[in-house]
């Protein structure tokens, strides 16, 4: 399978440029899956500590802009989160295709503090971690602060899922333990670790964007030089890594 991941800007000019360029990169690579940054376009209103009804809104109408982009890429699937008016206020997973969107699991672990006050725009989602679909590829999605819900991955590799998939918005400063905890999220599933994430020139969000085999090996990750960055992943190595040590003795 061939799988795109990216860091983009969310402010509205340099998203524009970036997308186009995203869209331009997926074509020309026939990309078949895509992931995109945690909350992607919108601008990071979970920064500021008080809940408004306005920049909710706003979140809200964005990703329904967002979801009306997503045909430009050309992708079979493409997965991301938006935020979401229902029963409560959500950060919901979703998965679009050709067939239309599907939601997949709302966010449950949130922040509450300095530069993410989540819990004071989100509602607590759904605590478990199912396995998911798209096309041939069976995946798991932590969304950003749940790539550290270490209990999962077991349930993971229980479950043959073949990739776990990080949606993110995380500092530039912490990136060297973001990308640790991908390296142990596809060491312990067994499945390839995908995971974007949003990027601004000061810093609070760090871009590097990955992909990281089921042994660990980081096969490519994105960087300001290179914001897309697209590898064939072979589905069948995820398949094969449930059998191997460390999974096959917790199993």
């Amino acid at each position: 399978m061939r799988v795109t991941v990216c860091e983009l800007p969310h402010e509205p000019a340099a998203f524009a440029a970036a997308w186009t360029a995203l869209c331009r990169h997926t074509a020309s690579r026939q990309s078949q899956f895509v992931l995109l940054p945690e909350l992607a376009m919108v601008e990071p209103f979970w920064e500021r500590e008080r809940f408004d009804a306005a920049s909710w809104r706003m979140a809200e109408t964005l990703g329904e802009r967002l979801l009306s982009q997503l045909p430009a890429l050309g992708a079979e699937h493409v997965v991301s989160t938006r935020a979401l008016s229902d029963g409560g206020r959500f950060n919901q997973g979703f998965v679009a295709s050709a067939l239309g969107v599907v939601p997949l699991r709302r966010k449950f672990f949130l922040p509450d503090g300095p530069g993410g006050w989540e819990a004071q725009w989100f509602d607590r989602g759904d605590p478990a971690f199912p396995a998911f679909r798209a096309g041939a590829l069976t995946f798991g999605l932590n969304i950003c602060t749940e790539l550290w819900a270490l209990e999962s991955y077991g349930e993971y590799a229980r479950r043959g899922v073949r990739a776990v998939l990080a949606p993110r918005a995380t500092a530039a400063s912490t990136t060297a333990k973001w990308l640790s905890v991908g390296v142990v999220a596809a060491v312990r599933s067994g499945a390839f670790c995908i995971s974007s994430n949003r990027v601004d020139p000061t810093g609070a969000f760090g871009g590097v964007g990955w992909i990281i085999n089921p042994d660990g090996e980081v096969l490519a990750a994105t960087s300001r030089d290179e914001p897309f960055v697209t590898v064939d992943i072979d589905l069948a190595a995820a398949e094969s890594a449930r059998g191997t040590y460390p999974r096959y003795v917790f199993a």
